[in-house]
C-alpha cells in the first residue's frame, strides 16, 4: 500500500494515539473528551508537535481546545453566508460563488488534518452543514456557465481523492472550452507530503492548455520539513506552481519572529507566499483572532524592506463579496466598538467584528 494511504489509515484521531506523540495536558484531555468535534492529523504531522509544550504552534492547530466552546464573534451558518449559498441563483451544493468568473468547486469534506481554525468548520469539523458532493452535477453547472473561466477545487482536501477520480475531474474540466485555469487548495504538501507521488504528478502535471495551480496552507516555519521541500520540488518539476495561503493565528504566527521566519523559510523550499488571511468569523475560533490591523503591521514591520519582496504576501480578509485587501487603511471605511466597515474593489461594503486586544 502507498505510504500516504497508510498515513490516512493510521490517523492520530484518538486520545490513545495522541498520547504516543505528546504528553497530553489535563485541559487538552478535557477538550477531547467533552467537545463533540471531528479532529485528527497524520502520524507524520503529529511527529512535528512538541511533546512537552502545549503552546507548540503545530499542536495548537491539531489538538481541540476548550476555547472552542466560546463563540462571541463567530457567525452561525457562516459558510452559507460566506459562500453565498442562500441566494436565488440555482447552483448545486458543490458550487460556491463570490465572483463573476470564478467558482469554488467543493468535492469532499475529508481532510488529512482537521485544522482547529478552519473557516469551513461547519462543513468539515462540526458536520452541521450537509452538502451533496455530486461531482458530475458540478461539472454540468460549470459547463452551462460560459462566464466561468477559473475553477478552484476545494474541500475538505481534494488531493485525498484517488488518482483516477482526480484524473476524471481534471480531464472533464479541461474539456470545457471556457475553463482557462484549474486551481487546487490543499494542505497535503504540508501535512501529508507523501501524497505527492509519481502517479499523482502524472495526473496533475505536464504541459496543457488549461494549467493546474496549487495553493497550500503553512502557518509556521516548524511545519516545513525536507519531505515538504521534496514534494514541492516534484510538483514544480511537473509544471505545477505552489503558493502559500497562511492564516494569521493568535499565539501561532502573530509575533514578529514567527511571521518573518515563516515567510522566509517558505521561499527556501520554493513555496511562494501568496496570501495571509485574517482569521474569519466562523463559529468557535474566537481564540485565534487578532485585531484586524495586526497582519498589515507584521508585513510592514517584518517583511517590507526587511527581506526580499518575494516573501511578501497580500494581507486580505475573505468575505461574502470576495477577498478584500487590508493594506493599509484604504479599504477600511469605518469602525466602531463592535465592527469594521470594509469596502471591496467594486465599492461594495461588508462588516467584520472588531476584536479588542
Amino acid at each position: 500500500m502507498q505510504e500516504w494511504k497508510l498515513q490516512m489509515q493510521n490517523q492520530v484521531d484518538s486520545l490513545e494515539k495522541l498520547e504516543e506523540f505528546i504528553n497530553v495536558t489535563p485541559k487538552e484531555r478535557e477538550a477531547i473528551e467533552t467537545i463533540n468535534t471531528k479532529w485528527g492529523t497524520t502520524p507524520y504531522f503529529a511527529s512535528l508537535m512538541d511533546p512537552d509544550d502545549s503552546n507548540c504552534p503545530i499542536r495548537k492547530q491539531v489538538v481541540p481546545s476548550l476555547q472552542e466552546k466560546e463563540n462571541r464573534y463567530g457567525l452561525e451558518n457562516y459558510l452559507v453566508y460566506k459562500e453565498n449559498r442562500a441566494t436565488d441563483e440555482d447552483r448545486p451544493d458543490t458550487i460556491a460563488r463570490q465572483y463573476y468568473d470564478r467558482v469554488a468547486f467543493t468535492v469532499m469534506n475529508t481532510c488529512a488534518n482537521y485544522c482547529r481554525h478552519c473557516f469551513r468548520k461547519e462543513l468539515v469539523v462540526d458536520g452541521s452543514l450537509k452538502l451533496k458532493f455530486d461531482i458530475n452535477e458540478g461539472l454540468d453547472w460549470i459547463k452551462e456557465h460560459s462566464e466561468v473561466r477559473d475553477v478552484l477545487i476545494t474541500g475538505g482536501d481534494p488531493l485525498l481523492l484517488s488518482d483516477d477520480k482526480l484524473e476524471f475531474l481534471i480531464r472533464k474540466l479541461r474539456e470545457i472550452p471556457h475553463v482557462e485555469m484549474i486551481r487546487f487548495g490543499s494542505r497535503l504538501p504540508i501535512v501529508l507530503p507523501h501524497r505527492i507521488t509519481k502517479q499523482l504528478l502524472k495526473v496533475l502535471g505536464g504541459y496543457h492548455r488549461v494549467p493546474v495551480w496549487l495553493n497550500t496552507q503553512c502557518n509556521h516555519a516548524k511545519e516545513i520539513t525536507e519531505r515538504t521541500a521534496e514534494a514541492v520540488y516534484d510538483l514544480m518539476s511537473a509544471g505545477i506552481n505552489v503558493g502559500n495561503q497562511a492564516v494569521l493565528l493568535k499565539g501561532i504566527n502573530d509575533d514578529k519572529q514567527s511571521f518573518k521566519e515563516l515567510h522566509q523559510k517558505l521561499l527556501t523550499v520554493r513555496i511562494r507566499p501568496y496570501y495571509v488571511f485574517y482569521c474569519e468569523p466562523a463559529p468557535g475560533i474566537d481564540h485565534f483572532r487578532t485585531p484586524v490591523e495586526k497582519g498589515a503591521q507584521l508585513i510592514r514591520d517584518t517583511l517590507r524592506g526587511h527581506t526580499t519582496g518575494l516573501a511578501q504576501p497580500m494581507y486580505v480578509v475573505a468575505t461574502n463579496i470576495g477577498k478584500i485587501p487590508l493594506m493599509p487603511d484604504y479599504y477600511i471605511q469605518d469602525k466602531n466598538e463592535k465592527e469594521y466597515t470594509l469596502r471591496n474593489y467594486k465599492g461594495q461594503v461588508t462588516t467584520t467584528p472588531n476584536i479588542v486586544e
